[in-house]
């Protein structure tokens, strides 16, 4: 008997999907799709996933044996961890398999030092011990006690030279419109996650949305809602406004590290959350614009990437590398020298060997920085708040045409995006198809010094917690660098903040 135990995500070519495989596509979307998975999984075995478009993450038990999957990008999650008396606990979320006879709660100390470099949660291993993520493009078995795990897809980048710019943006912009119809069905309203920035732009200018939804702040330095509100007008939308104060910053904090299930030291995940429990107040679905940075060169940093040549391989881990190791070595407690965040991307660096250096860049993130991070941030603050985010831009057939494209069409001197920003303009104004990226950017780095809303973190920075990990007068010793002028360690003191708040909500509340 074939039975689906486990799944999250969305389907995006799910009527063609009934069609081959006989299902009744009438059927409400949770039975759909769920039919869905178990026909494709006895149609198709392992190679099933090549025949899905969109998002999942599932377990399926197949008489005896058990067989998971996770999408080609990790956009949702799924963790397993064998007990010692060899059963398998697995599903979508930590706390399942915390709660389950057999686990062993411990922290896995090692995870602290690729955190304190990368900020988030990268590679396999997770915070506890024995707990691993089933990686992005992955199938895992189990069969009588004997766990398999292989790699179904890997990115492969083929550079086609023979087209002009506009024929690469005419290829993005009928792919998108290929992929619209499938985001949503006639019978669902959506809402739309909206910044000052081209991506999510691009995707409301192709939507049927006609409600916005935007986080702001009261300095005027960081607030990219006026922008946002511009181009809700231009394009006829409405826009909500949700206005994030550092009262509510700082006070959602445990939350967000509870329900992330591992610590995130990603400023923007805070500001996130609380977009996604004000949007979810009237609406149960949000598009959002994930992945065209990483697909098409949507970093400032990735403009560095032929100066940086061959040498990549020795230091590009992802798109935060905020600690080196002779720091960490000053700050931990216990340093292991054999760990080392490069270590995790080596075999990206064989993958993509012979290729340009944006190239492999882009694969590092696409491959790491993504599921550990973004994506990660994404599933688990919507989740949380009763919100279903999906990202059209997220898609094998648009990954498809970045990874044909040559690196001249996706960055040059003057631009980002170039040929992104190109496909665009089709349907939005100059002015925002090509403006310059700002980020989802947050005013911690100056609430931070702030007496008014740091004094949880000073109180972490001195507990029996930090005491446990860290040299205590070595992170205070930062924290009043910063506190004194030195505003570039804002990043390292939330990180550490974020991993001390979340080892107090797992391994010290509960």
């Amino acid at each position: 008997m074939t039975e689906l135990l486990e799944y999250r995500g969305h389907i995006r070519n799910w009527k063609s999907l009934c069609e081959e495989l006989d299902i009744d596509s009438s059927l409400v979307r949770e039975e759909r799709e769920e039919k869905i998975i178990v026909e494709a999984y006895k149609k198709w075995g392992h190679d099933m996933a090549e025949h899905i478009y969109g998002m999942f993450a599932f377990a399926i038990s197949d008489n005896d044996k058990i067989f998971c999957m996770r999408d080609q990008f990790g956009t949702k999650p799924f963790y397993y961890y064998q007990t010692n008396d060899n059963k398998l606990l697995f599903g979508t979320n930590i706390s399942r398999i915390i709660e389950q006879d057999g686990f062993i709660k411990e922290v896995n100390t090692d995870m602290l030092q690729i955190y304190m470099s990368l900020t988030y949660v990268a590679g396999e291993d997770t915070f506890f011990k024995g707990v691993k993520k089933l990686m992005p493009g992955h199938w895992l078995e189990f069969d009588n006690g004997k766990l398999t795990i292989e790699r179904y897809w890997t990115p492969t980048f083929k550079p086609d030279n023979t087209k002009t710019l506009d024929e690469w943006a005419d290829e993005i912009h009928n792919t998108i419109q290929e992929i619209f119809p499938e985001v949503k069905e006639d019978t669902e309203t959506a809402e739309s996650f909206l910044s000052g920035g081209v991506d999510s732009s691009y995707v409301l200018a192709m939507s049927d949305v006609k409600v916005t939804d935007s986080c702001g702040y009261d300095d005027e330095r960081f607030d990219e809602s006026g922008l946002a509100k511009q181009t809700a007008d231009i394009l006829g939308r409405e826009n909500n406004r949700c206005l994030i104060t550092p009262e509510e910053y700082f006070s959602i904090v445990p939350y967000v590290m509870y329900n992330m299930e591992q610590p995130l030291g990603d400023a923007s995940a805070i500001a996130f959350a609380i977009a996604c429990k004000a949007t979810a107040e009237h609406t149960k679905i949000c598009y959002s614009g994930e992945g065209a940075d990483e697909f098409f060169g949507g970093y400032n940093m990735y403009r560095n990437a032929e100066r940086y040549g061959d040498n990549l391989k020795n230091f590009y881990v992802g798109n935060t590398n905020i600690m080196k190791e002779d720091e960490k070595q000053k700050i931990l407690k216990n340093y292991n020298p054999e760990v080392l965040p490069i270590n995790l991307v080596k075999h990206i660096y064989e993958e993509t060997e012979g290729l340009d250096p944006l190239t492999k860049m882009s694969d590092v993130d696409i491959q790491i920085w993504l599921e550990g991070d973004i994506y990660l941030n994404v599933d688990k603050m919507s989740t949380c708040a009763g919100l279903e985010i999906r990202m059209p831009l997220t898609d094998r057939r648009i990954f498809d045409i970045a990874s044909r494209m040559p690196s001249k069409y996706k960055v040059n001197e003057e631009m980002n995006k170039v040929a992104f920003r190109t496909s665009a303009s089709k349907v939005l104004p100059a002015e925002i198809a090509f403006r310059k990226k700002l980020g989802f950017i947050v005013p911690i780095r100056i609430w931070l010094a702030d007496e008014r809303y740091n004094s949880d973190v000073r109180e972490k920075f001195n507990s029996e917690i930090a005491e446990k990990f860290f040299n205590v007068d070595e992170i205070n010793a930062i924290f009043n660098d910063y506190i004194g002028g030195n505003s570039d360690n804002w990043r390292k003191i939330w990180t550490i903040y974020t991993f001390l708040v979340w080892y107090e909500e797992y391994f010290v509340k509960r």
